[in-house]
């Protein structure tokens, strides 16, 4: 017996439907004043005591009795140990993982490049990579190994010397995936401190965590209001809203598979979003109903079904043309295109984090081994914003080198353009460099 799922149905040809899917697709990610006052607090503890608030904090909110930051350091032997304890399934899968992610990666890297003008005068770009990043990871039993991989595979890749960890272990419990993943990925040194005051360590240092350039992982919403105060002082990746996936089917695809897409999404937690958009609305009753049958069959179903109860859509389109306009506007951290031709439709999509070519190419595909990151944009700042990749870990500095003939006639140009703007100093700089 299937048990009954409200999950909201939407038509493209309603007049309000604009206004319908803005308010399902509305987010609201900013913290309440009591979160910003603790995290406030907080980072300021870090600021001040260092070591001694990290320890303190430990104790305070992951239940640990902790002498001092000795007891909150793991060597790498530690990570080494952990990729051992692992059984050689998960060992395997996580390898694979590993070199795929890289693989991938390697295209990413950017190279420094010059050219030279007729009169000599050297233009260019030079690239380097970040000297220290920090990575945060989410602690405890409901860890990501696979968000390890995909945080420091690209830094190491795009050459940054060092990554600093920073996982919390609440009550002693310690994910042996996360420390193999730690192992294979690359990562240097790692803190088991979490919470803001992680991120505040990360962000300013203290007697034992050395300071970093840039901030990126998940965590929840103290670590995000965190990453928002330090921001600044540091880079971070993303403010990083709920999971979210849209898939655009064409009706043809195996209905339970797109269920189970769907459900891909809705169990990360109850704010995630999973929409299904489709010209067949004999389609979309099939694939409620898969939702209604298998839905008891999930683990987290609870999760699941708040998730779709309250955020979740199928919503019927005139044509393939108005689904593709409609997952514009959604602008997806995850897009599935379960389409028969889906090369056909790919030019016409302006707004995604990552899109899933095909029938065969489930969502989950790319969050563990796939090859390209996991860390995407959501909240529609796909239309603006990429995937987390090398470049993230890559910073790029401009070469000017004028020759005498250049520096003389770009002196011209500047002279005029500096009066023009009453910056005398600035005029006669360029102008003692030209020639008679």
């Amino acid at each position: 017996m299937t048990t009954p799922i409200a999950i909201r149905r939407l038509d493209a040809a309603d007049p309000d439907f604009a206004a319908h899917l803005d308010h399902l697709l509305s987010w609201e990610s900013v913290s309440d004043d009591a979160v910003n006052a603790r995290v406030l607090e907080i980072i300021r503890a870090v600021r001040e005591r260092g070591d001694q608030a990290l320890v303190d904090c430990t104790q305070r909110f992951d239940a640990l009795t902790v002498a001092s930051m000795a007891d909150l350091i793991l060597p790498r032997a530690r990570l080494e140990q952990a990729l051992e304890r692992i059984s050689p399934a998960q060992r395997e899968a996580l390898q694979v993982a590993a070199e795929r992610v890289r693989r991938y990666h390697e295209h990413q890297k950017q190279d420094s490049w010059r050219y030279t003008e007729a009169d000599g005068t050297v233009l260019g770009q030079q690239v380097t990579p970040l000297d220290r990043v920090g990575l945060y990871v989410p602690g405890g039993k409901a860890s990501y190994p696979s968000s390890v991989l995909m945080n420091a595979i690209p830094a190491k890749v795009a050459g940054v010397p060092e990554v600093v960890m920073v996982v919390p272990t609440p009550r002693g419990e310690i994910n042996e995936l996360v420390l193999a993943a730690a192992a294979l990925a690359g990562v240097d040194r790692v803190f088991t401190i979490g919470g803001a005051q992680a991120v505040a360590a990360l962000a300013y240092g203290t007697e034992s965590v050395p300071p970093v350039d840039k901030i990126v992982g998940p965590g929840n919403i103290y670590v995000a209001t965190a990453k928002r105060h330090v921001f600044g002082k540091v880079g971070i990746d993303m403010i990083a809203g709920p999971s979210e996936i849209l898939v655009v089917c064409d009706g043809q695809t195996d209905p339970d598979w797109i269920a189970m897409d769907l459900f891909s999404q809705a169990e990360h937690d109850e704010d995630a979003q999973s929409i299904l958009v489709s010209p067949d609305s004999a389609f979309l009753d099939r694939v409620a109903e898969s939702i209604a049958r298998l839905l008891p069959t999930l683990e987290r179903e609870s999760i699941a079904r708040t998730s779709l109860e309250g955020r979740g859509a199928l919503i019927h389109v005139r044509d393939m043309t108005q689904a593709i306009e409609v997952a514009n506007r959604i602008a997806p951290e995850h897009l599935e295109l379960s389409v028969a031709d889906p090369e056909r439709w790919l030019p016409h999509i302006r707004h995604a984090g990552a899109i899933f070519m095909g029938r065969y190419t489930a969502e989950a595909l790319g969050d563990y081994c796939a090859g390209p990151n996991h860390v995407l944009p959501t909240s529609g700042t796909a239309r603006f914003s990429s995937p987390l990749g090398v470049y993230d870990f890559q910073k790029r500095s401009s070469i000017i080198h004028c020759s005498a003939d250049g520096a003389s006639e770009l002196g011209k140009v500047a002279s005029v353009l500096a009066r023009g703007e009453s910056l005398t100093a600035h005029a006669r700089s360029a102008e003692y460099r030209i020639k008679g």
